[in-house]
């Protein structure tokens, strides 16, 4: 049994049963790093068993929707990359340690010595830019009577709306904080303003309560409506508005299944979800199996993903792509096909802080999470020589920029080469990324010293080095549009 039970949820054996979650043999899990960075949280908590991946061969649509396919077919394309093997990059694995020396030196700057104090990589952080503690603040303005359970759930509002408008935001648009008056850009600067319209209740269809995100208030979304919200204008655009805008038109459909969401319609109540799910155990604390969270994801937010992208066996995977690169034993469709899931995997790691933060759940298997292929983390690959772009890509690459720079609004300046996101030089690259993220994550920590329960997690590698990193360089090595060095085309809906 779970250890809370819901009058408005079927069966969870029954919920349990979709795409992702194939019964069958299990295997232990250790206990994974917990979320706030302190190994000892975990020194009670029991093994968990996780269930293993779907069997692609029999259902690969499960497999590819699975977040273990993520790592396991990127690693397809990284030992092709440490032979310099690829088909769209040279790889000089001599730079390889010089990349990592760099990473560690961003972290010694901003955390050494105390390397325990990172925090896990999420949506937290960037609610907080220029210091303000902007989620405290938001939290000191509801009543007392708002417990904890009710705290986390609008908190799992927000950062999901917030999450899902975190694609590329593109070179020119800024946002004016109307609390400060202070400009950001960005990532942060998409956080301030979902921040700031959650707070105006612009997700919320309950006047009396603007503090949520429901089904009812996502309905009333348009392009137009979130253009005002987010200041966007003309001479202030942001890449991807429509297709941000669909998607959360779509998420408010999506909301609509009770057995995830409640009968209220809203994404805080993933929680109770989590807490009541037969998977999660009562210890010290909650233990809820990372691969509940991803499915209880995956499933629930399933029709809210263009229905145009990768399909196997009619069933829409997602964020997966065809690759060039990955060998095909059968000429099965499926063997072709690397999934990233980026979106998901950064909602994983952003909704799991305010659980861990305030109800103390803890999540076994958190270590089943990839870095997350972005263009932050691609590009400090590219910038620190790691991985070359071959000269025939990079020529056509340059011309498709040239071709997109005569459109009004599109840059035109520092040209890079630029591609569609299902191009796959763009594939190889995200999966290059997933692979030598990995790599970066164990020789940082060798670099730091680290070993034991002081080692760093993948996340907190993530958050204190290879995303900062990768902005850092960015912005030295293209001082007047700060963007990566490949650029790609955006539908609002992937980065």
């Amino acid at each position: 049994m779970g250890l809370f039970s819901r009058k408005d949820k079927k069966s969870a054996a029954d919920s349990d049963r979709g795409h992702g979650s194939e019964a069958g043999s299990i295997h232990k899990s250790p206990a994974s790093k917990p979320m706030n960075g302190n190994p000892s949280a975990t020194a009670s908590l029991p093994h968990v068993p996780l269930p293993r991946a779907p069997d692609p061969t029999l259902n690969p649509a499960a497999y590819l929707r699975s977040i273990y396919a993520v790592r396991e077919r990127s690693k397809y394309v990284l030992e092709l990359a440490k032979r310099n093997k690829t088909k769209h990059f040279d790889v000089d694995m001599t730079k390889f340690a010089d990349t990592a020396r760099f990473v560690v030196s961003i972290i010694n700057r901003d955390y050494a010595p105390d390397y325990a104090s990172i925090p896990p990589h999420g949506r937290w952080q960037h609610f907080e830019i220029g210091g303000r503690p902007r989620v405290d603040q938001l939290m000191a303005t509801w009543p007392k009577t708002v417990n904890d359970q009710e705290r986390t759930r609008r908190l799992i509002d927000l950062f999901l709306v917030s999450v899902l408008l975190d694609a590329g935001a593109g070179t020119k648009w800024t946002y004016k904080s109307k609390e400060s008056g202070k400009m950001y850009r960005r990532s942060e600067g998409l956080a301030v303003a979902s921040l700031e319209m959650f707070k105006a209740g612009a997700f919320s269809s309950n006047p009396n309560e603007p503090c949520q995100v429901d089904s009812a208030g996502l309905k009333k979304i348009n392009a137009q409506y979130l253009a005002k919200g987010l200041q966007v204008t003309e001479h202030n655009p942001l890449a991807g508005l429509e297709g941000r805008a669909t998607l959360l038109v779509k998420l408010g459909d999506a909301l609509q299944n009770q057995d995830i969401f409640g009968i209220e319609a809203r994404p805080g109540y993933l929680l109770d979800y989590l807490l009541s799910h037969p998977s999660t155990q009562a210890s010290s604390v909650p233990v809820v199996p990372l691969p509940t969270l991803w499915n209880a994801l995956v499933d629930g937010l399933a029709p809210i993903w263009p229905s145009t992208r990768t399909q196997v066996d009619g069933v829409p995977i997602g964020d997966a792509w065809h690759c060039n690169a990955m060998p095909s034993a059968t000429n099965a469709p499926w063997e072709k096909i690397i999934p990233f899931h980026k979106l998901t995997q950064w909602l994983c790691y952003s909704l799991m802080v305010p659980m861990t933060k305030l109800m103390h759940v803890h999540f076994a298997g958190t270590e089943l999470l990839t870095g997350l292929p972005e263009y932050r983390n691609g590009g400090l690959l590219i910038d620190t020589g790691l991985l070359t772009l071959k000269p025939a890509d990079a020529k056509r690459g340059l011309e498709q920029y040239q071709i997109n720079a005569m459109k009004q609004g599109q840059p035109n300046m520092e040209v890079v080469p630029m591609f569609s996101v299902d191009d796959d030089v763009i594939v190889e690259w995200r999966a290059l990324t997933v692979g030598f993220l990995d790599e970066l994550c164990f020789e940082v920590n060798s670099q730091l010293g680290l070993v034991g329960s002081k080692k760093l997690s993948l996340a907190q590698v993530l958050e204190a080095g290879t995303w900062k990193a990768g902005r850092e360089i960015a912005e030295v090595s293209r001082p007047n549009t700060k963007e990566p060095p490949i650029m790609i085309v955006s539908d609002g809906t992937v980065f």
